[in-house]
């Protein structure tokens, strides 16, 4: 079935079911299509949304049967999906420029059911297909609902989740589109900047103020984390060309005052970086601005539904501290091995390290220290020490290994780590805490760092990421505490 034959089969179906309550899923599975794909094809097409085209055929409708002398308001409300006669009468009174009492013949819109009679040539440019492929939240449509401050913090945070599954992959798109050649010509140009300027940015720039508005009215009730608007001042910034990355921050302000540059193929290469996947792990060359773009929007859906995932993370644990620690320079001396999965093994090795009493740190507990080297998981292996963090410059004993941590970072990938880092405790299950199915790593990983994302505490990954269980009852028990590498 071609798009011609899908939307107008979706526009009879939502003509016979006005007054029913109208699915998406269902429209499209009735046009033979996913509920995406049929909202992103209707959108383009039709100039609206479909809740946009429903809304309007509904109102249209209501008003005509509104002019019946026996009509009452409440009656219609319901008749056309309305919960109560308050959300009808705003939408109404939107549409008409009227209230529902005051309507009169010959003073309320009209809105006709749409047709199709168009004739086929090409497709649609990808270009323009990308703006409607990221998940727009929908704020407008929930303002005319009666939801109580929890439900609509919910709905937001909600959107929130879908847009973090969506919005990786089109910001990747983006990358490409920038990337192709064929598509940068001067002939061009003019549409790019109004796709890329006006049809991204300054629709996130829109939606964000839009967030930020009705994120503030919610904050009495306390229902908002509020680390979401360090998150949208951020991105605010980022969109605005106000760079945050010093490697960028030159060639994205030639971008902004004058969008021809991007015809010099070695800028748009900066501009659009590399691909980092749709969990933004991949490893990349370039990180380009297009990527500090997607990090920033990924930052305020973390923000919004993090909070909600590490509650219903904590299943059969709890966490009972979460701080977060800048440490001086300090040193790690361990070992890896197959052997160390012998606990016997483990204490010799820890038996060695309390020769060292006088040079242990205010960190004096087992630990089972993990990195990549530096670099992206995609790329350099999982590697695990058993060991402790001891003061800078310990002397390291025969047959151990050492990796330094400093303060500040130095700009570089791998050593030196730094030594900024959360730090949480954990009581409960213990089979619970460590839990690895349904987490990326384990429940104490996935918490800690699903903390940290929600309160826009930056991650030095991949460069300087590490984390490490702690064992605050020696290495034969299980572990109870947990560090994560931060950039505070």
């Amino acid at each position: 079935m071609n798009w011609i034959q899908c939307l107008s089969k979706a526009i009879n179906y939502i003509e016979k079911h006005l007054t029913d309550d109208i699915n998406i899923e269902e429209l499209a599975r009735q046009s033979y299509t996913s509920s995406s794909h049929f909202q992103l094809i209707f959108h383009l097409v039709m100039g609206m949304t479909i809740g946009e085209y429903i809304r309007n055929r509904r109102m249209s409708l209501a008003a005509q049967d509104l002019l019946q002398p026996t009509s009452k308001i409440i009656d219609v409300a319901m008749k056309y999906q309305y919960d109560t006669q308050e959300s009808f009468s705003k939408a109404f009174t939107r549409f008409h420029g009227v209230t529902p009492s005051k309507v009169q013949r010959g003073k309320v819109k009209v809105f006709h059911p749409l047709s199709i009679n168009v004739t086929i040539q090409g497709g649609f440019d990808m270009s323009c297909k990308l703006i409607d492929e990221f998940y727009w939240s929908n704020i407008e449509e929930q303002e005319s609902e009666k939801l109580t401050d929890a439900e609509k913090y919910r709905r937001i945070a909600s959107w929130a989740g879908k847009a973090r599954g969506q919005n990786p992959s089109v910001f990747d798109a983006l990358t490409e589109w920038i990337l192709d050649d064929s598509q940068w010509s001067k002939e061009k140009l003019s549409e790019n900047e109004q796709i890329l300027m006006q049809g991204v940015l300054a629709r996130f720039k829109e939606q964000n103020a839009q967030l930020r508005a009705y994120l503030s009215e919610l904050v009495p009730s306390g229902v908002v984390n509020t680390a979401v608007f360090k998150a949208l001042d951020r991105f605010d910034d980022e969109l605005s060309g106000k760079a945050y990355d010093k490697g960028l921050q030159e060639v994205v302000a030639q971008v902004f005052a004058d969008f021809s540059t991007m015809l010099e193929r070695n800028i748009r290469v900066k501009i659009a970086g590399n691909k980092t996947g749709p969990s933004g792990t991949d490893s990349v060359d370039i990180f380009g601005y297009i990527n500090c773009l997607k990090d920033c929007d990924a930052g305020v859906q973390w923000a919004l539904f993090m909070p909600d995932m590490v509650e219903r993370q904590q299943k059969g644990f709890k966490v009972d501290t979460f701080e977060y620690k800048k440490m001086s320079a300090m040193r790690f001396i361990g070992r890896e091995g197959d052997d160390l999965a012998d606990v016997e093994v483990r204490k010799k090795l820890f038996c060695i390290l309390d020769t060292l009493n006088e040079y242990k740190s205010d960190l004096d507990y087992d630990v089972l220290f993990m990195h990549h080297y530096g670099q992206c998981v995609d790329v350099g292996p999982w590697h695990g020490f058993w060991g402790r963090f001891m003061k800078a410059d310990t002397p390291v004993p025969e047959g151990f290994i050492y990796f330094d941590f400093i303060l500040h970072n130095d700009g570089k990938a791998g050593l030196p780590f730094l030594s900024q880092y959360a730090y949480a405790t954990f009581s409960g299950d213990m089979n619970a805490m460590h839990q690895c199915e349904g987490y990326d790593s384990d429940a104490m990983y996935d918490v800690t760092r699903n903390i940290m994302l929600g309160q826009g505490i930056q991650i030095p990954y991949p460069g300087k990421y590490w984390t490490a269980e702690v064992f605050l009852d020696g290495c034969d028990k299980y572990s109870t505490a947990y560090m994560f590498s931060a950039e505070l």
